[in-house]
C-alpha cells in the first residue's frame, strides 16, 4: 500500500491498490485529483488535507461498483448516472474586479462588481502577506482557499494558478486572477464565459471582466487604477468606476464588494482585514460601497482613538476623534464619543457643547450617558456627570 492511502490523522482508509488498479478510470481519477489534494497538504494544512482525502477515498469506494460495470457495459458508464450541468444558468458570478497589491504598504486587495446578488462571499478572497484571488464567470470558490494555502507554502501565483487549473475538469468556463505578497500576477479567461470576457495583467495588479458590454472595460480599469491616487482601496474603487463607465456589465449593476488586507500581517486574520465591505443588492452598489469604505475608515480612526485613550495620550485621541466625526458627521456615536474623549481629558468646556448639540438631536443618548456611570465609562462623579446632563435642559 502506498503512502496515499493513508490519512495524516492515521491510519489506512483504503488500499489503493485493490481499488485502482483493478479499475484505470480510478487510478486517473485519483492521480489527477491527489496532485492537487497534496500540494494543500504541503502548505501545512493538514486538516483540509485529510478531509479531503476522506471524502476522496469514499467517492472510490462509492463508484467502484458503477466502474466495474462501466467495464463491461457502455450505457452504464457514471457518467449517464451523474447530473448533467445545466445548459444555461442565470446564477453566475459574471462580473468584472481587479486583484491588486501596493508595493509601498504590502496591502493586497480584491474589488469586485457585478450583477449578481451577493458576490462578496464568491469572488474576492485574501491573506495578509499571502495573496489575493478572484474566482468568477462559472465560478469555483474553492479556488480562494486554495489558492492562499499554496501561494502561503512558497508558490508564485502563476505556480499556483496553474496547479489547480490542472486538476479542474470545469476550467474553460472559469475566469480567475491571482497575486502573490510578492508582486507576482497571473490571470485566466477560459473560452466558455460569456462575452465580451478577457483580462489584463500589469505591473502589481490584473483586471478581468466577462459579460461585459464591451472589451474596453477591462482596459479602462487598467488605465484608472495605473494613473489614480490614494491607498490600494481607493485606486481599486478607481478601477470599478473606470470598468462601469466604460460599460460595465452588461445587465447591468447590482452587488459590490471590497477586500484589503494589511501588509504586516499579525496572525489575527480579523486585524489584518482592514476593508472587508459588501453590498448585496443595490441600484448603484459602487457608489454605496464608497460610503462604505468612508465610513469604515471613520471607525478605523475611532478605534485608534479609543487605544490612545486608553493610553491616556489625550491629544492624539481627541485629533483621531475630530478626524472620525468630520468623516461621518452622520454617525451621533462618533459626535458622542469625541465629546467623552473632551471630557475625559479635561477639556469639559469644549465637551458641553457637542453633548448638547448629541442631547438635543438624538435624546437617547441621555439614558446612555446615565448607564456609562454605571458600566465604568464615565466617572461616578455626580456633580461633573450632572453638568453633562443638564446640557438636555439647555437651548
Amino acid at each position: 500500500m502506498s503512502d496515499y492511502a493513508w490519512v495524516r490523522a492515521g491510519g489506512p482508509i483504503v488500499d489503493e491498490n485493490s481499488v485502482c488498479t483493478q479499475n484505470p478510470p480510478m487510478r486517473r481519477y485519483y492521480d489527477r485529483n491527489r496532485r492537487t489534494l497534496h500540494a494543500a497538504s504541503d502548505a501545512g494544512y493538514n486538516p483540509l488535507f485529510e478531509n479531503a482525502m476522506k471524502y476522496l477515498v469514499a467517492v472510490m469506494s462509492l463508484l467502484l461498483p458503477l466502474l466495474a460495470l462501466s467495464q463491461a457495459d457502455p450505457s452504464m458508464r457514471a457518467s449517464n448516472f451523474l447530473p448533467k450541468p445545466p445548459t444555461f444558468r442565470v446564477g453566475r458570478a459574471n462580473t468584472m474586479s481587479i486583484v491588486a497589491r501596493d508595493p509601498n504598504t504590502r496591502e493586497l486587495g480584491v474589488a469586485v462588481e457585478s450583477h449578481y446578488f451577493s458576490v462578496g462571499p464568491v469572488v474576492p478572497w485574501a491573506e495578509a502577506g499571502v495573496g489575493a484571488v478572484a474566482t468568477q464567470a462559472n465560478a469555483d470558490p474553492s479556488y480562494g482557499p486554495l489558492g492562499l494555502a499554496l501561494m502561503k507554502s512558497g508558490k508564485t501565483a502563476s505556480e499556483t494558478l496553474r496547479s489547480l487549473m490542472a486538476g479542474d475538469a470545469d476550467v474553460a468556463s472559469r475566469q480567475i486572477a491571482m497575486i502573490d505578497a510578492a508582486g507576482n500576477v497571473d490571470a485566466y479567461t477560459g473560452t466558455k464565459p460569456t462575452p465580451a470576457a478577457g483580462h489584463k495583467i500589469g505591473t502589481d495588479y490584473s483586471v478581468q471582466g466577462n459579460t461585459m458590454a464591451t472589451p474596453k472595460v477591462w482596459e479602462a480599469m487598467a488605465v484608472a487604477f495605473e494613473h489614480s491616487s490614494g491607498d490600494l482601496a481607493d485606486r481599486m474603487l478607481a478601477a470599478l468606476d473606470a470598468g462601469q463607465n466604460a460599460g460595465g456589465d452588461i445587465r447591468g449593476e447590482q452587488t459590490a464588494a471590497l477586500l484589503v488586507v494589511s501588509g504586516h500581517p499579525t496572525g489575527q486574520p480579523w486585524k489584518d482585514r482592514l476593508f472587508d465591505l459588501r453590498v448585496e443588492d443595490s441600484p448603484h452598489p459602487i457608489t454605496e460601497l464608497k460610503r462604505l469604505v468612508r465610513l469604515r475608515r471613520a471607525y478605523l480612526l475611532v478605534g485608534q482613538g479609543d487605544e490612545l485613550a486608553a493610553k491616556k495620550r489625550w491629544e492624539e485621541a481627541i485629533q483621531k476623534y475630530r478626524s472620525a466625526a468630520s468623516l461621518a458627521p452622520e454617525k451621533d456615536e462618533i459626535t458622542y464619543g469625541l465629546a467623552v474623549t473632551l471630557f475625559l481629558a479635561g477639556r469639559e468646556a469644549e465637551s458641553l457643547p457637542i453633548f448638547r448639540q448629541v442631547f438635543r438631536e438624538h435624546p437617547q443618548w441621555v439614558e446612555i450617558t446615565r448607564r456609562y456611570v454605571t458600566t465604568g465609562d464615565l466617572p461616578n462623579n455626580p456633580d461633573r456627570i450632572k453638568r453633562i446632563l443638564d446640557q438636555a435642559l439647555s437651548k
